[in-house]
């Protein structure tokens, strides 16, 4: 074997030994404090909206994209229960991670939802906390600490985190 073929397969194997340890680096977990998270909003009307602008708040934060199929069912569940109980303290904050703003547009035109979505196109907040897939989201309490962690999202979902945030709600 050539030694450029084994500089290439040594290159490859060493970062494929190492990304499982950087994502698991990234990760957050139950317990830890939610890591700040300033974005533009959607559609750009040139303001930003931040993570700690919601303290004190239960905050559903929420990545998601146009081509995520369960997405099509976790937004308008989550509008429904966000503004049952927004006045209680009741947030959701949506970050869509699409390419082009468009296709977030076009999917929240279909869907429309009532609370903050922001577009991170880098896809740095996503790396920050580790999200592997679509959709991801974290229940964040009232002093910022992540209290659960959804990944996914299936019918009968929305009940669990509405008895979750009403719980949360109550203390």
């Amino acid at each position: 074997m050539k030694p450029s073929h084994l500089l290439i397969r040594y290159i490859l194997a060493s970062l494929l030994l190492t990304l499982p340890l950087s994502v698991q680096a990234l990760n957050v977990a139950v317990g830890d404090k939610a890591p700040a998270v300033e974005l533009p909003n959607l559609p750009a009307d040139g303001a930003t909206t931040s993570l700690s602008s919601l303290r004190g708040k239960v905050v559903y934060l929420d990545f998601w994209a146009s081509w995520c199929g369960p997405c099509r069912l976790s937004l308008p569940m989550m509008n429904t229960v966000r503004n049952e109980l927004k006045d209680r303290g009741f947030e959701v904050l949506a970050i869509n991670v699409d390419a082009f703003e468009e296709d977030a547009l076009e999917f929240l035109k279909e869907l429309p939802v009532d609370y903050p979505v922001l577009s991170d196109v880098d896809s740095t907040s996503p790396s920050t906390y580790g999200v592997l897939g679509m959709p991801t989201a974290f229940l964040i309490d009232r002093d910022g600490v992540i209290v659960a962690i959804h990944e996914g999202f299936r019918r009968g979902d929305a009940e669990k985190i509405r008895d979750q945030v009403e719980a949360m709600l109550d203390q």
